[in-house]
């Protein structure tokens, strides 16, 4: 490559990143009233320590919820269900993702989940832990139409409004349910 190609090359970079950054401007200038292509929410808040570990509409769960196998939970589900369920990034509540969730208690008419995945965390256990993301193994089940073997989170409580559940997809048992509820209760007693 000669220099006057690779002028032109570096040009039509620093115009597309201009292009790009304009863009990006324009999009934060926008009212409020106009479409973001988001899913909408409630604005989030920082939880109190003093909040009786209860989150706002908004934000996660903080704290360790009571956890019980054989608990009555609003809607009529209960704690080992697996359901899927939008859940919002941690980074930005106005954004996430359907995923399924695993339902460990309920906070007043709401579900308490936390998230699960069919990706395998154990190939990067301490990247994840050193990002203060814990995850355990709970097996494959219906929740996953390939059956492929699913995680959930140990150090993230999502509530989820009981109309906002897309589909329940299967239970884990009792066992897997303990595991998972001691693991939560090992991270947020520590």
């Amino acid at each position: 490559m000669n220099v006057a190609n690779g002028l032109r090359l570096v040009g039509k970079f620093a115009r597309t990143v201009l292009q790009m950054a304009q863009a990006s401007n324009a999009s934060s200038q926008r009212s409020s009233s106009e479409p973001t292509g988001r899913r909408p929410t409630e604005q989030r808040t920082k939880t109190s320590a003093f909040s009786n570990h209860r989150s706002d509409d908004a934000g996660d769960y903080a704290g360790c919820p009571d956890m019980d196998y054989s608990a009555s939970l609003p809607g009529g589900h209960r704690s080992g269900e697996m359901l899927w369920t939008w859940i919002p990034f941690e980074d930005d509540a106005s954004q996430g993702k359907d995923r399924p969730a695993l339902v460990i208690g309920a906070d007043g008419g709401r579900l308490l989940v936390t998230p699960a995945t069919s990706k395998d965390h154990d190939r990067d256990e301490e990247q994840e832990r050193r990002a203060g993301r814990y995850w355990m193994d709970i097996g494959a089940g219906d929740w996953d139409s390939r059956r492929r073997p699913s995680e959930v989170r140990l150090d993230r409580i999502v509530p989820v409004q009981v109309d906002a559940i897309r589909r329940s997809s299967g239970r884990v048992s009792a066992q897997v349910f303990g595991q998972v509820a001691d693991g939560i209760r090992r991270h947020w007693n520590d």
